[in-house]
């Protein structure tokens, strides 16, 4: 047999093939399903299952697109509805892969359907599970995001502890488990940067594992949960109504524009250009009103954050040879309105006499001098709150990236702002959206409080953050 685990950093998300005697199954696709086509025909094999954990919050699955393409059947677990053809299994159905067996455990509590996958080797032997969010490395589903009725989040998380208990923890310790997300992921709020352990492992080093009792369970795993990005409850939608195929998106988006055409596309259709390059090249030169997200970070699930409507039309700009990437992430996350991109970047805008916009980037010993000189000056940390609360600037103000949308009306356009995060990739997120809504003198920090720490600037002193608070 062959499970193959396939990680997408971006996303902190694990998809799997698995392949036994010509018949494969995948879990979990993400939206581009061409190497999921390829493995099958390299191995000569038929997909005959695409098995989903659940309705995906985070990304937008591959399911449909793939079902179509390879003729592949798709398996919900039990309690889900779909607007498309889709099998939902009952609790404890089996499913045959050549010699494998894979068996459906119905897990609710991260979700309703949420279903757990036992694999059994030719020999009937439990071999591993496909958890999906029910259960991570070092974690469990977060039990918010899919409340029904007058469920609250603390019954989802009681049903989660039940599921647990009764339908995984009983299995053997040496099953191998496999989720859908490792760290980084906004599925759960403690994820080991492990992709797989044993059972085993995962009952002595879990903390939700190791709870004694229920109530401790519930208490644990609900407590500091931050609210889930907006467009979470957006791509469920599309996990469980269908989208757009993936090729007609790639066909829109794929598009070069000369600068005259990119900037009356812009005019006509009020589209947001997003800037996809380095931080720091970024700042040396853009379009003006870009937004700079840029691909080497955690691009989707920033651009999921920030931009709140998933139809908005999206312009790129992109290094050379990186706009097909940029349309893939996007589409990751549901953003399937890319309607092109600027062919020569921005060194093509210069040339064509079209203005360009900077943001001055300073030092973290630059900005340690301003500070001397003036210590009233304001200054932006866009770390999450947990970061912000184990160790800050005594001077600084705490503005989280992730809620830019709502303190941005705080800002006084006529001030100046110094910005920083960690390492200088959000804080020009930050710094290139306040520059776009008005905002004139915005200055990041390159390298983040990770450069400042290295000043001697005052700081509080650290405390270790809780799970609550890593989220």
């Amino acid at each position: 047999m062959k499970i193959e685990q396939i990680y997408t950093g971006c996303l902190a998300e694990a998809a799997y093939y698995i392949e036994s005697n010509g018949e494969a199954a995948i879990i979990d696709p993400l939206r581009e399903i061409d190497p999921y086509l390829k493995k099958a025909k390299k191995d000569n094999a038929v997909i005959k299952y695409i098995f989903e954990t659940h309705f995906h919050a985070d990304f937008v699955s591959g399911h449909v697109d793939l079902a179509e393409k390879s003729g592949a059947e798709i398996v919900y677990g039990p309690t889900a509805k779909t607007s498309f053809k889709s099998h939902v299994a009952v609790d404890g159905e089996q499913f045959k892969i050549g010699e494998l067996t894979i068996r459906a455990l119905h897990t609710p509590g991260h979700t309703p359907e949420s279903t757990t996958y036992l694999l059994t080797d030719k020999d009937g032997k439990s071999y591993c599970i496909f958890t999906g969010d029910t259960l991570f490395i070092g974690d469990v589903g977060r039990p918010d995001l899919a409340q029904q009725g007058d469920l609250t989040m603390e019954d989802m998380a009681a049903t989660l502890y039940d599921s647990l208990h009764t339908k995984i923890l009983t299995l053997p310790d040496d099953v191998l488990v496999y989720p859908a997300h490792g760290a980084g992921s906004a599925c759960g709020k403690s994820m080991s940067k492990e992709t797989f352990d044993t059972l085993g492992h995962q009952k002595e080093v879990n903390y939700a594992l190791k709870a004694t009792s229920k109530a401790q369970f519930v208490k644990e795993v609900t407590e500091g949960i931050l609210p889930p990005p907006q467009y979470f409850a957006k791509n469920a939608a599309m996990n469980k109504n269908g989208y757009e195929s993936f090729d007609e998106v790639y066909e829109k988006g794929l598009k070069p524009l000369t600068p005259e055409a990119f900037e009356a596309m812009a005019n006509l259709t009020g589209a947001l250009i997003l800037d996809t390059r380095d931080p720091q090249v970024f700042a040396k030169g853009f379009v003006p009103s870009a937004v700079n997200i840029g691909l080497n970070g955690q691009f989707a699930p920033w651009v999921g954050a920030l931009i709140t409507d998933l139809k908005h039309p999206l312009l790129l700009v992109v290094e050379a040879g990186k706009e097909e990437e940029a349309i893939t992430r996007l589409a990751r996350v549901g953003y399937d309105n890319t309607i092109g991109y600027l062919e020569g970047g921005v060194a093509a805008w210069d040339q064509a006499g079209k203005d360009v916009d900077t943001i001055k980037s300073i030092s973290a010993e630059e900005f340690e001098s301003i500070v001397n000189e003036d210590a009233s000056i304001k200054v932006l940390d866009v770390r999450k709150p947990g970061e912000y609360e184990s160790e800050h600037l005594e001077m600084t103000m705490t503005r989280p990236l992730d809620y830019i949308n709502d303190w941005t009306t705080e800002i006084d356009h006529n001030d100046t702002y110094y910005v920083h995060c960690a390492g200088g990739y959000r804080s020009m997120i930050a710094a290139s959206i306040l520059k776009a809504r008005g905002v004139e003198q915005v200055i990041d920090i390159a390298g983040g409080y990770g450069a400042i720490k290295n000043t001697g600037l005052n700081r509080t002193d650290f405390a270790c953050p809780s799970k609550a608070m890593k989220a």
